[in-house]
């Protein structure tokens, strides 16, 4: 039977995980602690651990769960920003799930835009107090409205056919543009000079790290919306909120923050909130803040437990071979040379 340490179990990450483990023989021990260093022992007699986006599992932490025995990390996530492929090279296998559910994001980071440029979030607390006045909650139209997404992967795609959809004007940047497609993608500070609303698809690198800048905010247009359903670390903070205050930045949809690691996916409503740029931005009536929750639907949860279940599979019953492994060797994390036909290492 092979066994798998869970870390930051949720209640609605055991049905699906329980459901694919059950149909396979494969034992989950159920977690709430996040990996860590100081957590990473718990791991010991498992033969893989199974992390979400805020565990830890830098250097440290991967010598001491290969000491432990363990031979496997299977993210339940596509991003990996949050491993050290590279320290993990040589000792344990890096599995991830790259596309659980791409529709799932882009339609949330819709579904901001549109609850924050329509005042949807402000009208639905006055209804509830039967206040029916209409004073203040004036937005604006999207169709004609340029659109910049950064980042033109599964996600970024999503989200462009749906803008298209409302009838925007749809430009695009990207580390890796595909010529081949329609999209018209342009030089990034063009993006950030034209657009009246920029929406962030790109994985967190050392390359996409505080993409937006206060640089990059003086580039923009005055009163463009940023959403940001990808990774929090793609926005300086403390730029954002200098745009915000400056007027500058009209609006901020943000379903991850880049310090988000000891907030989110917590109940904290007993608490001081001691990160004050969070609660700052929090208390701005042109912010709207999610939990990272962009994922969060029964069809991604279940393709989650489905995919993650299935690569732990691969590896331990094919020879340590897994198409959705993340290798360091060949240079091309997500993409091996060697087509996934042998063992990495």
């Amino acid at each position: 039977m092979i066994k798998v340490a869970f870390y930051d179990t949720k209640e609605y990450d055991r049905p699906g995980f329980e459901r694919y483990g059950a149909q396979h023989g494969m034992e989950f021990l159920f977690l709430e602690t996040k990996l860590n260093e100081d957590t990473a022992a718990l791991a010991k007699g498992c033969d893989a651990v199974c992390v979400f986006v805020n565990d830890t599992v830098n250097a440290a932490v991967i010598d001491r769960l290969y000491e432990e025995g363990v031979k496997l990390i299977a993210l339940r996530s596509a991003g990996y920003n949050n491993v050290d492929v590279r320290a993990a090279f040589g000792k344990l296998h890096v599995v991830h799930v790259p596309a659980y559910s791409p529709y799932a994001v882009a339609e949330h980071a819709m579904a901001l835009l549109l609850t924050s440029i329509r005042r949807i979030h402000k009208a639905y607390i006055r209804t509830r107090e039967f206040n029916f006045s209409l004073n203040g909650l004036a937005g604006f139209d999207l169709h004609g409205k340029t659109v910049g997404v950064i980042g033109t992967g599964k996600i970024g795609r999503i989200f462009i056919n749906i803008c298209r959809g409302f009838g925007m004007n749809v430009i695009a940047y990207d580390l890796f543009p595909d010529r081949n497609s329609d999209i018209e993608y342009v030089p990034l500070d063009e993006l950030f000079g034209k657009s009246d609303i920029i929406s962030l698809h790109c994985p967190l690198t050392d390359e996409t790290r505080h993409l937006i800048s206060a640089d990059a905010v003086e580039k923009m247009k005055k009163g463009v919306v940023i959403v940001n359903t990808s990774r929090g670390g793609l926005i300086d903070t403390d730029a954002l909120l200098g745009g915000i205050l400056r007027r500058k930045i009209g609006a901020a949809c943000l379903d991850v923050y880049e310090e988000e690691a000891d907030v989110f996916f917590e109940d904290r409503s007993g608490h001081i909130m001691n990160d004050e740029a969070l609660a700052r931005l929090i208390s701005m009536p042109n912010v709207i803040i999610t939990s990272h929750q962009a994922f969060l639907t029964e069809d991604a949860l279940n393709n989650i437990a489905e995919t993650t279940v299935g690569n732990i599979l691969s590896y331990f019953e094919n020879d340590g071979i897994c198409d959705n492994e993340l290798c360091y060797r060949c240079g091309n994390i997500e993409r091996c040379r060697k087509e996934r036909k042998e063992r990495c290492f």
